[in-house]
């Protein structure tokens, strides 16, 4: 069976070390690069669809989880607060909704502001029981692309539809399989935020969406969010288990909570809504999935190194390699060894290009290229190679 932690070791993509901690994965230079590429895919898409970005501190004082509701409804999952001096104590993030709720309370707003979409990709932490950690899968340090946008209600329905349509297109571009839509709803008991009319104005705006949409999902209940129901995207990873990857949420708690409101065309102050979503969910558990789902062979437009280049004999290749790099291509040299073992590991390491250079092909200024499938193109000028290269990096 394909497995992600064994693929990413295999890799060099990411590594877990007991003296950082179970569930605390270190991504490697080649896991690292593969995640930077997606994640700047990503904040470009969202900055095309209006998305302004923004940092926020990993940890903050209780009383702002306090305000939130996490630590009345989320507690059991957060780490203990930690106590700075008998006035302060701070608790680590786990989630990044309460700073843009300060985010959008930094200043007045107005109907004009919305709707205002908010995005972060930043680190939060669950206190996951060690049992149940596993890989990049199931972890403690969660860096989640995360956005919030504030609404007047009458724009939620828009928003969402709009979101939605962000993750198909992220969703092709990765290649993620989505295995179905779920509607995620409340449960009983204190757990959820008590509101009966709150939830079921929350439901029919997500249900609306998904019926205008036509899309098929199921109802689950007891897998909402404490504030709010959810639309869950959810995937099937290799060993046949479900999991969530992409979300869209409707929050009618947190706006009160945080006394949030804006100024309307007729001057009247007003209460937003918030929509949480998360295109491509977490980096950890995006990649669990992607390495399985491909193999370790990535697209080329995120795999690690995107051209390996194999010179044959002394032959110079430095400028090639330069024209690669300033071209934008994640490209490295690999002169040691015989030239079959050579392109056999880039292979083994599923780099989707290997640049064959020998002396005949460098006095004619040209280059072989080979897939990893084992495919050899013919010999090419170099700057038509790299046009073929770049044009194949992209999403």
């Amino acid at each position: 069976m394909i497995d992600h932690r064994k693929l990413g070791r295999e890799l060099d993509l990411f590594h877990s070390d007991p003296l950082a901690g179970a569930g605390l994965p270190i991504w490697l230079p080649a896991g690292a690069a593969a995640r930077h590429a997606v994640e700047e895919y990503v904040r470009e898409l969202e900055r095309r669809a209006g998305y302004q970005h923004v940092y926020s501190p990993p940890l903050a004082k209780r009383q702002l989880f306090e305000l939130s509701g996490h630590l009345p409804h989320f507690a059991d999952d957060m780490f203990p607060i930690m106590r700075v001096s008998a006035d302060d104590e701070f608790a680590l993030r786990p989630a990044l909704c309460p700073y843009h709720a300060l985010v959008f309370r930094s200043r007045g707003r107005s109907y004009r502001d919305l709707p205002l979409r908010i995005a972060e990709l930043g680190g939060m932490y669950r206190a996951e029981r060690s049992g149940v950690l596993g890989g990049l899968s199931r972890v403690r340090s969660i860096w989640l692309n995360d956005a919030h946008n504030f609404c007047a209600l009458d724009q939620a329905g828009e928003e969402i539809a709009a979101i939605l349509e962000m993750i198909r297109r992220a969703h092709a571009a990765l290649g993620v399989r989505p295995a179905g839509f779920r509607l995620s709803l409340r449960g009983t008991g204190g757990k959820y935020v008590d509101n009966p009319p709150m939830w079921d104005r929350a439901e029919a705006v997500l249900r609306d969406v998904l019926r205008a949409q036509g899309v098929s999902y199921v109802e689950a209940a007891d897998e909402a969010a404490f504030y709010g129901p959810k639309i869950d995207v959810q995937v099937v990873d290799a060993a046949g288990r479900e999991m969530t990857l992409s979300t869209v949420q409707l929050d009618f708690h947190q706006p009160e909570r945080f006394d949030l409101s804006y100024v309307d065309s007729g001057g009247m102050r007003r209460r937003p809504v918030i929509v949480h979503r998360s295109i491509v969910g977490s980096m950890e558990r995006l990649f669990a999935y992607l390495i399985e789902v491909h193999e370790g062979a990535f697209p080329m437009w995120y795999a690690p190194v995107q051209l390996e280049i194999l010179p044959v004999g002394d032959v110079a290749v430095d400028g090639f390699f330069r024209a690669a790099v300033e071209a934008g291509l994640r490209a490295q040299v690999a002169a040691e060894g015989s030239l079959g073992s050579r392109v056999r590991d880039a292979a083994h390491r599923r780099v989707p290009y290997a640049a064959v250079i020998g002396a005949r092909e460098a006095a004619d200024g040209r280059v072989s290229l080979r897939l990893r499938d084992g495919r050899a193109l013919d010999a090419m000028p170099a700057p038509e190679a790299l046009e073929l290269l770049v044009s194949d990096a992209r999403p």
